[in-house]
């Protein structure tokens, strides 16, 4: 019998120690990541490829690595994702790939933008996301999700689909 569910992959965006991330989007994004491929992000400091120390005047650890176990795990240095990354997600051939991790308005919409430009399908899952600094309740990141590529989910609606 052939299933009717959509193939859908998770990008976990640097869910990593350096940016503190609350238990509960630790535990999430792992459940997600067991139940689907799954491709993660970690942002590492390095001043000669960005200049956070010069410009922003804090830095990621240069040795971080993400909180949540995924398929593929990348390296960036900066807001979007590498080309490895964003091959990776490719490959897998998933009709949606759902975001979810740290600063929903920065890095999450930097894949967005990434993934969207590629024609794939992004979708925040908008309970799985925490923001930057400026709004750490993640609105502002949603908000601006759904301006520019309009796919807004949930945590059990992702596992609702996964499910039935």
């Amino acid at each position: 019998m052939l299933s009717n569910k959509m193939k859908q992959a998770l990008l976990i965006v640097d869910i990593q120690p350096s940016f503190s991330p609350p238990n509960w989007l630790v535990e999430k994004a792992s459940k997600l990541s067991s139940l689907m491929p799954s491709v993660a992000t970690v942002e590492r400091h390095n001043e000669d490829v960005v200049p956070f120390i010069a410009q922003l005047d804090w830095a990621p650890a240069s040795d971080d690595r993400s909180l949540v176990e995924a398929d593929y795990e990348f390296v960036k240095h900066g807001y979007g994702p590498t080309e490895e990354t964003l091959s990776a997600l490719i490959a897998l051939k998933a009709e949606r790939i759902l975001g979810c991790g740290i600063q929903a308005d920065t890095c999450v919409l930097a894949a967005g933008f990434a993934l969207f430009d590629l024609g794939l399908r992004p979708t925040l899952i908008r309970d799985a996301v925490v923001g930057s600094s400026l709004d750490r309740s993640g609105k502002l990141g949603e908000d601006l999700w759904r301006h520019h590529f309009r796919e807004v989910t949930d945590y059990e609606a992702c596992l609702r689909s996964l499910i039935e």
